[in-house]
């Protein structure tokens, strides 16, 4: 199967009659792409950002029904949008509790299955801890180098000028990944144990460098609240299918 890889060669292009079966997008741009006449049956879409745009299915914006399912799926879920101490706490504590529950029912030789082209629930456990070091050590404490060694860089990180250096390159034991875990989710909850209002509001640089947003103490608090429920649902996800 041939691949295709930072290409602008489709930008604007139109496909007569083609078939792309079986094809797999990952990391591609395909906002405003029109589908018109279609064969859909079976199609799979996933985007974390899609809360942020529109979806249009003949002719409805089906975002708010797919955000509404999502929220019935996990309870708690709809808590990462809260504006308020109390709901991020509550938040907190169920995303918390919904890991736990996960872990707990994946069995040992399952810790470091993945999927193609999918983490593990090892490497997505790694990946959290380097979430709360970026939003909660780096975004809200200002903390100059926030990152544990063993925390796990998404993709495209280097390409954004992000170093390295300060990550280690063998694997850990899934017992060290679980005990800086559960070290970091004690960290999040002594926080939000004394957030007032007032500093929900305050503003802070974004950790990853942009100049473009400035996010406050909330949305720090949101997008880690946003990226547990993500990784957990493509967890879920995953472990049903390697099940």
């Amino acid at each position: 199967m041939s691949t295709i890889e930072n290409s602008r060669e489709f930008t604007g292009a139109r496909f007569l009659r083609t078939s792309f079966r079986g094809a797999t997008l990952r990391g591609c741009d395909i906002s405003d792409v029109t589908v018109r006449g279609t064969e859909l049956n079976g199609l799979d879409l996933d985007s974390h950002d899609l809360a942020l745009g529109t979806l249009l299915v003949n002719g409805v914006d089906v975002v708010p029904f797919v955000e509404a399912e999502l929220d019935r799926l996990f309870p708690g879920r709809a808590l990462s949008r809260s504006r308020t101490p109390d709901g991020l706490r509550e938040g907190w504590a169920a995303v918390q509790d919904a890991w736990q529950a996960t872990l707990e029912a994946t069995p040992p030789e399952l810790v470091d299955a993945h999927v193609p082209d999918e983490w593990s629930l090892a490497q997505t456990l790694r990946h959290l801890i380097l979430a709360t070091d970026a939003w909660l050590g780096g975004g809200i404490l200002g903390e100059e180098q926030p990152f544990h060694e063993i925390g796990l860089l998404f993709t495209g990180a280097s390409e954004m000028g992000v170093g390295t250096s300060m990550f280690r390159a063998d694997t850990p034991s899934f017992e060290e990944i679980l005990a800086v875990r559960a070290e970091h989710q004690r960290r999040v909850t002594r926080f939000l144990e004394s957030v007032s209002p007032a500093q929900l509001d305050e503003e802070r640089a974004d950790p990853w460098g942009s100049t473009l947003w400035r996010p406050t103490v909330g949305d720090c608090l949101r997008t880690i609240l946003e990226e547990e429920w993500a990784h957990l649902r493509y967890v879920r996800r995953d472990l049903a299918l390697l099940s």
